[in-house]
């Protein structure tokens, strides 16, 4: 692949951690006890996902492989929090899929202009001031943040095209383009001169236009990884339209029947759906046609299998116009370009619940404060909004042997357990 393109890229996020809450009473002349004004830590920065239109590969990744977003402050005496950690922005080309490394499902795609959280930052610790109550007016504690999410994930450039240009290398792709678009790709009389896919917009009438992609030449053997065009193939994946570039002139000895045969065949390996995708021929070089008979052959075939063919010269920009309307009128009754639907579903955490949590007792006697890694990775994932959440919560909490520890300590029915960001009123 050429150096100056990337279309894959794999990347591990992380978003920043909560702030601590803090452990402050207030101090004020001639006020005897102005009680606890410890304030909440702030929230980690979270890991968001920005389409930029300026970016065309995923260059930016191939040397910076990690982001980690800053953490949220501690909080502060005077009620005052701690200062949220600043989210970090990731710039994507559009048409970017996000996907997890280890199930390969899609989590993103990056096609439209919403910004997308990819790891939500820690929530912040409470400060002591959240746990003074009637009885308990002097806490002296206060809650840890929470970790912020983290991931391994695949970025994927699927090309955002209405039509894909494919054939084999050197059948005049990139001259089409340049032709019927503003597009400008370098064009030479040798193999492989389009190393990476080139864009161009090509404006049909007032208000009708259609994004044009130049694929790499596929070969035979790309769907196997052979050539350039295996890297390539994903690239058309989205295409509602194909238009096949077949060289009819027989300049270079070879079979146009053979050639376009070939490359849908290389399509079907690739994917079946892609096969059936709709085609037109576009038979170029017919200004320099040796024997008839090639263009008469692929007439025959291409009409047999149902596709419409066109006689063209790219170079001499004859009969370009008539195929360019031609792929416009049937985009016109075709669906828009495939937008993927996420089909990752994030796992609840592995939580080895057997391992022993660390219980406190409050000096009021009846305040338990109970804290531990396992513990503050299970709380991170539960939505306390949730019914259901809730449950399993309780559930992972009972089997730990939690409650059964906190009786045999002597809790009594009534008393508080706190736990982070999260207390309750204990009852048998």
């Amino acid at each position: 692949m050429a150096a100056s393109f990337i279309d894959k890229a794999r990347i591990t996020v992380r978003a920043g951690d909560g702030g601590n809450g803090v452990v402050s009473f207030h101090r004020e002349k001639y006020v005897a006890a102005g009680g606890p004004d410890g304030g909440d830590g702030g929230r980690g920065g979270s890991i968001v996902l920005v389409v930029d239109d300026n970016m065309s590969t995923l260059m930016d990744f191939r040397y910076k492989r990690k982001y980690v977003a800053s953490n949220g402050m501690p909080g502060q005496g005077a009620r005052k929090s701690g200062k949220d950690g600043q989210d970090l922005i990731i710039r994507v080309p559009r048409g970017t899929l996000v996907r997890d490394a280890e199930t390969n499902e899609i989590i993103q795609d990056m096609s439209g202009s919403e910004p997308y959280v990819l790891c939500r930052g820690g929530r912040g610790g409470w400060g002591n001031m959240h746990f003074a109550t009637p009885t308990r007016q002097v806490p002296r504690f206060a809650k840890a943040g929470l970790p912020g999410e983290s991931h391994d994930v695949i970025l994927e450039l699927k090309l955002l095209a209405d039509v894909g240009l494919i054939g084999f290398p050197n059948v005049g792709k990139s001259t089409l383009l340049s032709v019927v678009s503003k597009a400008q790709p370098k064009i030479a009389n040798y193999h492989f001169t389009t190393l990476y896919p080139n864009l161009g917009v090509v404006w049909v009438d007032e208000g009708v236009s259609f994004v044009m992609a130049d694929i790499p030449g596929i070969i035979e053997g790309a769907s196997e990884g052979a050539g350039l065009g295996h890297d390539f193939l994903r690239h058309i994946d989205r295409c509602r339209l194909l238009v096949h570039v077949v060289d009819v002139s027989g300049s270079e000895g070879r079979d146009p029947v053979a050639d376009f045969d070939a490359i849908n065949e290389e399509l079907k390996q690739y994917s079946p759906e892609l096969a059936v995708r709709p085609q037109i021929v576009a038979a170029n070089k017919v200004d320099i046609m040796e024997d008839p008979e090639n263009l008469a052959r692929l007439r025959a075939h291409a009409e047999e299998l149902g596709y419409a063919l066109f006689e063209i010269s790219a170079a001499s920009h004859q009969g370009t116009r008539q195929l360019v309307g031609k792929v416009a009128e049937m985009l016109s009754s075709l669906p828009p370009v495939t937008v993927y639907q996420a089909e990752y579903v994030p796992k609840p955490p592995v939580i080895d619940a057997s391992a022993p949590l660390e219980i406190q007792r409050a000096d009021d006697g009846h305040t338990w404060l109970v804290e531990g890694p396992w513990l503050q990775r299970l709380m991170g994932n539960i939505n306390f909004s949730d019914y259901e959440s809730r449950m399993y919560f309780d559930k992972t909490l009972r089997e730990s042997g939690l409650f059964q520890q906190l009786e045999q300590l002597g809790i009594q029915d009534g008393d508080t357990v706190s736990m982070y960001n999260f207390e309750f009123e204990y009852q048998r």
